[in-house]
């Protein structure tokens, strides 16, 4: 489901993606690397298999700081893409099979 949405001006892109760098050296974020988790489904990595998530899209709008910043794994960043995570759930819903109904008259 491909989902309408304006991008962020490229300004906002350009200084959001160079904080997202500086936001990769901190301290904080090397913890957050160090406990191995997936944001989104909850397994165990290598932290250089981790990635930087923002859970509101940098060209949505998102800002790079440690409230819209979380450790992905790569398939799970990938399968993510500019969705926000309304977006995500809403595409899992429509992917699992409804029940049939059954017509008692």
């Amino acid at each position: 489901m491909d989902y309408f949405f304006s991008a962020a001006p490229p300004e906002h892109q350009k200084r959001e993606k160079a904080k997202a760098r500086e936001l990769r050296q901190s301290q904080w974020w090397k913890q957050e690397l160090g406990k191995g988790l997936c944001y989104h489904c909850g397994e165990r990595f290598k932290p250089a298999d981790l990635t930087m998530d923002h859970l509101i899209p940098i060209a949505r709008g998102g800002k790079s700081n440690k409230n819209n910043c979380v450790p992905s794994c790569k398939d799970c960043n990938t399968k993510k893409g500019y969705k926000t995570r309304a977006e995500m759930a809403l595409d899992e819903l429509s992917q699992t099979s409804k029940p049939e109904t059954t017509d008692e008259e």
